[in-house]
C-alpha cells in the first residue's frame, strides 16, 4: 500500500488522467491488484472538497474507469484466461489471486462483481474469472455497471462530504484513510479464513 502522503502527491501530480488509469487498472488488469483503490477514491473525493478537483467531473470519470476496467478484465479472461493460468508466479501475477477469485465468482455468481468491488485484489481478478467462466456478457455488464457505480460513487462522495463537513479534516485524514484501508482488508481476511475453514472441513470429511 502506498504511504498516504505519497498517495496525495501522486494524485495531485497526475490529476484526472492518473486517477482514471489507476482505477481502470485496479478494476480489471491483473497487474493492478496492488493499487490502493478504496483510499485512492476517498482521497480524490477529499481533494475535490478542497477545490483541487471538480466533483461533477471526477465522479463520472471514476465510474467510467471502474466499469471500463472490469470490461477489460472480462475480455482478458475470455481471450487469455487459459494462457494466464499457465504463467509463472510473479509480483505482477499471482495465480492464487485468480484461483481465489474463481472460487468467489463460482460461489456468488453475478453478485460477486458487486461484492468484490469492496475487497482489494479480489476485485481485480473477479471480472477475469467471469470471462474465464464464459459468463453471458449481458449479465456481466449489468453487475459491472451496478458495482462500478456503488464503489466509485460511494467511496468518492464519502471523501468529498467528509472533507466538506468536518473543519480542518486534513489533520485527521491519515487515520481516516488508515481506517478505510483496514475496513477494506477485513472482508478479504474473513473470506480467506472461511475458505481455509471450509477446506479443513472437506479434508476431515474425506478422512472419515
Amino acid at each position: 500500500m502506498l504511504p498516504h502522503l505519497d498517495l496525495i502527491q501522486i494524485i495531485k501530480t497526475f490529476g484526472y488522467f492518473g486517477l482514471f488509469f489507476m482505477v481502470f487498472a485496479e478494476s480489471g488488469l491483473f497487474f493492478g491488484f496492488f493499487l490502493p483503490g478504496d483510499s485512492l477514491l476517498f482521497t480524490a473525493g477529499f481533494l475535490a472538497s478542497q477545490g483541487f478537483f471538480n466533483i461533477h467531473l471526477l465522479i463520472p470519470l471514476l465510474i467510467v474507469a471502474a466499469i471500463g476496467g472490469d470490461n477489460a478484465g472480462f475480455w482478458t479472461g475470455t481471450k487469455l484466461g487459459g494462457w494466464l493460468l499457465k504463467q509463472k508466479e510473479s509480483f505482477f501475477f499471482q495465480k492464487k489471486n485468480l484461483v481465489r477469485a474463481q472460487k468467489f465468482f463460482a460461489k456468488h455468481g453475478g453478485k460477486a462483481l458487486v461484492l468484490a468491488r469492496f475487497i482489494p485484489a479480489v476485485r481485480t481478478f473477479v471480472p477475469i474469472a467471469a470471462g474465464i467462466g464464459k459468463m453471458e456478457y449481458r449479465h456481466f455488464f449489468f453487475f459491472n455497471v451496478l458495482g462500478g457505480i456503488l464503489w466509485a460513487f460511494g467511496m468518492t462522495i464519502a471523501g468529498f462530504f467528509l472533507g466538506s463537513l468536518i473543519p480542518n479534516v486534513d489533520r485527521y485524514l491519515l487515520p481516516i484513510v488508515a481506517l478505510i484501508i483496514l475496513a477494506s482488508v477485513i472482508p478479504g481476511i474473513v473470506h480467506l479464513l472461511k475458505e481455509r475453514a471450509e477446506g479443513t472441513e472437506g479434508e476431515t470429511s474425506e478422512e472419515n
